[in-house]
């Protein structure tokens, strides 16, 4: 019998894995076409000048233990803060994870914490607007939630909504909250609620910390800790792809698939234009896409109901630029002087585009060439085609300079 083949559209992560899986435990052949020339999608890591940049910040945390040694058998964790192993490269470290929101130009730690550091940054008038709003909310909630902003009042009360959610939500999504569904709410946030936070916060005060590394019983926002590849997230999905080279895989880059052949109820064979504009066509017994959607339906040659193509159609894909900054010294600093902890800082305040800091020292000191420096990710949102997205680099430079002032 031929071996089996499957056409695999995309080198991110699920393609990945799909392909790898794959050749360890069926006798199929992934084809893996991708469009760009970079390993990873999102997930993969930008060098310059020898500083690293993670493209969105990933965490690599999973309430599925399976998930989690899948990671660990591809690169094993070390403990050690610096992640040194005698100098090996291709080990995972174990990160403490540090957020905070900034707005009324303060710090707030996120999650909420009740702390008296929090309590001083909200100050007595905020505090006590919070609670009466929070109190309000839970004796009279929203019965029908048909907003994200109403999924968010029911669980935090109006005040710390406004305080915590509202700007940066809409920033990340171009949509005012009240015209995004409570069930996208439900998807994205899952558990997260002013109970949760609370409970949380106690359970840590009464628990001696563990040094496990699953925890597959907090929600994910109110994690701790999270592995992270020594040199960037792309390294992980670097060392997957020459698994998969080394057990008879393929992998093209510079492929555009234009079109997926239907017969029947299957797909039989992708066409596309590859880097030197031919048209090349790859049979297949099974094909697997991570395209958009709408890519995807625009490249089936077999008919697609027209309810199902103006839906796909109508879909906007929200997209964002980082800006990296390399600088000598913050003007911020910890409590007791030392440099800021974070690995990233949501940027609640209106009145500046940035959407998020990312701190690059501190998801891995590797990721940055001088140790002197500080390497931050200046994260701004947009749809392909905006005002912001048609700046060039210029613009955009000088834009993040200022905003970073």
């Amino acid at each position: 019998m031929s071996k089996k083949t499957a056409v695999i559209i995309g080198a991110g992560p699920a393609s990945l894995t799909a392909a790898l899986e794959m050749l360890r435990h069926t006798g199929v052949k992934p084809i893996i076409l991708e469009a760009s020339r970079e390993i990873g999608g999102l997930s993969r890591t930008v060098a310059y000048h020898g500083n690293r940049m993670d493209i969105g910040g990933h965490r690599f945390f999973s309430k599925s233990n399976r998930v989690m040694e899948w990671w660990q058998n591809i690169m094993p964790v070390v403990g050690s803060a610096d992640g040194d192993n005698g100098g090996r490269p291709d080990v995972m470290l174990v990160r403490p994870r540090k957020s905070r929101i900034y707005f009324l130009r303060r710090f707030f730690d996120y999650p909420i914490q009740l702390t008296g550091r929090t309590l001083q940054s909200m100050g007595l008038r905020l505090t006590l607007r919070s609670g009466v709003s929070y109190i309000l909310a839970a004796i009279g909630p929203k019965r029908t939630e048909k907003s994200l902003e109403e999924f968010f009042i029911n669980r935090f009360g109006k005040t710390l909504y406004l305080v915590f959610f509202k700007s940066y939500t809409e920033k990340v999504w171009g949509v005012p909250c009240d015209q995004i569904s409570a069930e996208w709410g439900a998807q994205r946030i899952k558990g997260l609620s002013l109970r949760g936070v609370i409970a949380h916060f106690l359970k840590k005060m009464f628990t001696k910390p563990s040094g496990d590394i699953a925890q597959e019983h907090t929600e994910t926002s109110l994690i701790e800790k999270f592995m992270y590849p020594k040199l960037g997230p792309g390294q992980l999905w670097e060392k997957v792809a020459d698994y998969i080279w080394n057990l008879g895989g393929e992998i093209h880059f510079g492929v555009s698939v234009n079109r997926l052949e239907v017969r029947g109820n299957r797909v039989v064979a992708v066409e596309g234009v590859n880097a030197t504009l031919e048209i090349v066509r790859y049979e297949c017994d099974f094909a697997l896409s991570t395209m958009p959607i709408k890519n995807l339906v625009r490249t089936m040659s077999a008919p697609v109901p027209e309810e199902v193509r103006e839906v796909s159609d109508g879909l906007v894909y929200r997209d964002f630029i980082t800006v990296g900054l390399l600088v000598n010294k913050l003007a911020v600093c910890e409590a007791d002087g030392s440099p800021l902890q974070d690995n990233w800082i949501y940027i609640q305040e209106p009145d500046v585009t940035v959407g998020r800091l990312q701190f690059f020292n501190n998801w891995s000191p590797a990721l940055v060439a001088d140790p002197d420096k500080v390497w931050i990710g200046m994260e701004y949102f947009c749809n392909e085609g905006d005002a912001l997205w048609l700046l060039n680099d210029e613009a955009m430079s000088n834009l993040a300079a200022r905003e970073s002032m």
